[in-house]
């Protein structure tokens, strides 16, 4: 085992055992859920849990992203390139590249971890998520890395210095940029012929950023999200599949005069329409007084936590999607998700009556 391994492993132990002071929890969670809601009224963002990571960092200042990524760092279990390649999960991700992307094959494997696993063995069938990255020989050329589910779906791929360091892909037109993106979903996902495109410039002083959304004809959904920034495309899959029968609202708040449909996909959650005795209609017309979900749980005595713990679990049991995981697993992945749930229940609509 290597130093570095070492000091990765002894950090991870490390974590398991570390406890934030009260005061300064306090102050990141304020700090952290208070810029989202400054950010939420201007650009709608990516939410899911390891793909999205990527694209939050660009608009999210160090220190109010700081603790859940440090803890996230020390709880995650690297792997080796030879478990990679025999992970029930990273396997058929890495052969999808491998035909997506030939020149690859040659690349090498220079980081990888799971979240939740145990890599005491050469496999990881109990990770909830794996990410994996691969560069040309030489370690200044092309980079691509992938982020795994539990279910072995492809959830992010990253795409780093594809292009000459002389003409970045953020210096293309709007035209190249969007072909570029494009490209990358075709030969990861498929054909999305039958995908209508946006594409804007975020409002990021620090850097020039694009968000490409991609949403399947008939429906309102967005299915991939993009981001572009430097000589770098960051592509997610965050659903986009037909509404299910259950969710009975959409809408419950808006962005840009628009339903914002993550908070759609988080509040209609049968769990919580039982715990706040409520229908999805009338918890809509609740929110749209100006309300938030935690100041309706509170009139009913209901506390934050309580709300955040039942949205939290039924997220992570979507981004494990039947996949087998330990009881310690699903907690540890709710824990990761409470900060977007936090930031989805502490919003105000922007057109209250």
């Amino acid at each position: 085992m290597t130093i570095e391994r070492k000091i990765r492993e002894h950090l991870r132990k490390e974590a398991e055992t570390m406890e934030c002071p009260p005061a300064v929890s306090r102050r990141i969670e304020q700090s952290y859920s208070q810029y989202l809601q400054r950010k939420r009224s201007e650009k709608p963002m990516k939410k899911r849990l390891i793909g999205g990571l990527v694209a939050a960092m660009i608009m999210i200042p160090t220190a109010a992203f700081a603790a859940p990524t440090l803890i996230e760092m020390l709880t995650r279990t690297p792997m080796t390139a030879e478990q990679v390649k025999v992970d029930e999960a990273s396997k058929p991700a890495l052969e999808k590249l491998y035909s997506a992307f030939p020149e690859t094959k040659s690349f090498e494997i220079i980081d990888a971890s799971s979240l939740g696993g145990d890599n005491t063995n050469s496999t990881n069938k109990q990770a909830i998520q794996t990410n994996f990255a691969l560069q040309e020989k030489g370690g200044t050329g092309k980079k691509i890395s992938l982020g795994i589910s539990a279910a072995g779906k492809i959830d992010s791929v990253i795409q780093e210095n594809w292009e000459p360091k002389e003409k970045p892909v953020i210096s293309l037109n709007d035209q190249e940029i969007k072909a570029k993106v494009d490209f990358l979903i075709n030969k990861m996902y498929g054909s999305i012929d039958n995908y209508e495109i946006s594409m804007e410039q975020l409002d990021n002083s620090n850097q020039k950023t694009f968000m490409l959304s991609y949403i399947k004809k008939g429906s309102e959904k967005p299915f991939y999200q993009a981001f572009v920034h430097g000589n770098t495309i960051s592509v997610s899959l965050i659903g986009g599949e037909a509404t299910p029968s259950n969710m009975k609202v959409e809408g419950f708040f808006s962005t840009n005069g628009k339903p914002d449909h993550t908070a759609d996909s988080f509040l209609n959650d049968e769990k919580l329409f039982s715990l706040l005795k409520m229908s999805p209609a009338e918890l809509k017309q609740e929110l749209a007084k100006g309300k938030t979900v935690v100041e309706v749980a509170a009139s009913k005595n209901i506390s934050k936590q309580q709300v955040i713990d039942v949205i939290a679990k039924t997220q992570a049991e979507k981004e494990v999607n039947g996949a087998a995981v330990s009881k310690k697993q699903m907690e540890q992945l709710s824990k990761a998700l409470e900060p977007k749930v936090l930031q989805v229940i502490e919003h105000k609509t922007e057109t209250p009556w």
